[in-house]
């Protein structure tokens, strides 16, 4: 199977939107997303884009998509590349796209002088632990993931508010 990757372009935000929609199927989320078309035009292809994304392609026709974007490491004092999605359809797994995703990537990362690539991935998913592995990624089991959303996001930032703007 010949593989191309390439840079999402204006007009792949229904196909970036179809591989999120089917990610969050498999990962049994369906029901957190929530973006739209509008949405994925406005940041992936924004004037100083902060996320980026990646389409694997095969004869031609999409297979595949990574998303990501840049953090930092303060352990490090260098960026690193976060890995937000990865997604390779059914009928194109195990032909290398998501290896070859993976390695693109990398590449980004070290032209970009990165000191780390990273991701999550949901503890029950054994096939894409068991791949990820395979590379020689490393599970962080040491680290919890904390998110604050919806409410109790909005009390959080509340709070900053009745303090005033310091700054």
């Amino acid at each position: 199977m010949t593989l191309t990757i390439r840079e999402a372009i204006p007009g792949d935000e229904a196909l970036v939107l179809q591989f999120i929609g089917e990610l969050a199927a498999y990962e049994k989320l369906a029901h957190e997303v929530v973006a739209s078309e509008g949405d994925l035009r406005r940041t992936l292809f924004a004037d100083n884009p902060k996320i980026f994304a990646l389409i694997v392609e095969t004869k031609g026709e999409p297979c595949g998509f990574a998303l990501y974007f840049f953090n930092y490491s303060t352990f490090l004092g260098r960026h690193g590349l976060y890995l937000e999605d990865l997604y390779v359809t059914p009928e194109a797994r195990g032909a290398g796209a998501g290896k070859a995703l993976l390695a693109r990537l990398a590449r980004i990362a070290k032209d970009n002088d990165c000191g780390r690539l990273e991701w999550w991935v949901l503890d029950w998913n054994a096939p894409a632990i068991a791949f990820y592995e395979s590379l020689g990624a490393e599970a962080m089991s040491e680290w919890t993931v904390n998110r604050l959303t919806g409410p109790a996001l909005a009390n959080l930032a509340a709070k900053d508010r009745a303090h005033g703007d310091t700054g």
